[in-house]
């Protein structure tokens, strides 16, 4: 049986944990590591797209960093009770002409109770940057 710690419920310490674990796995730009963080039958919601079980989360993350490039991630913990979290995030990231991009947005997280992540949606917005501007490194 896979499993991922911590666990929920989660409390102050356990959640601040999850979400760095996160924002490490997913600053690793690896679609094999990351989506062993979810169940295999995950749901998610990314922008307009709806994705469901661990390939489809494996062939999304695969493309997202194809066009992503040398993206770098910020998470923070907004709020959690139980098995679920809000969380903040921002990334940077450039394409492939050289436009460099921040994303900002919030995410809503359910787990499952060997703690892979069963529900994940997501709402993002894009901000046209210059590299001069950027503040993650």
């Amino acid at each position: 049986m896979e499993q991922k710690t911590p666990f929920p419920p989660f409390n102050m310490e356990t959640a601040l944990q999850k979400v760095q674990m996160a924002q490490d796995a997913w600053n690793t730009r690896d679609p094999e590591k990351v989506c062993l963080a979810y169940t295999l039958d995950t749901e998610w919601r990314n922008r307009t797209e709806f994705i469901n079980g661990r390939d489809e989360v494996k062939a999304f993350l695969t493309r997202k960093w194809e066009k992503e490039l040398d993206y770098k991630l910020k998470k923070e913990l907004w709020g959690f009770r139980e098995n679920r979290m809000a969380v903040r995030f921002e990334y940077e990231w450039h394409n492939a002409a050289g436009q460099w991009y921040r994303s900002y947005g919030n995410e809503l997280w359910e787990f499952d109770e060997n703690g892979l992540m069963r529900k994940r949606f997501a709402s993002i917005n894009d901000m046209e940057i210059s590299e001069t501007d950027r503040t993650l490194f």
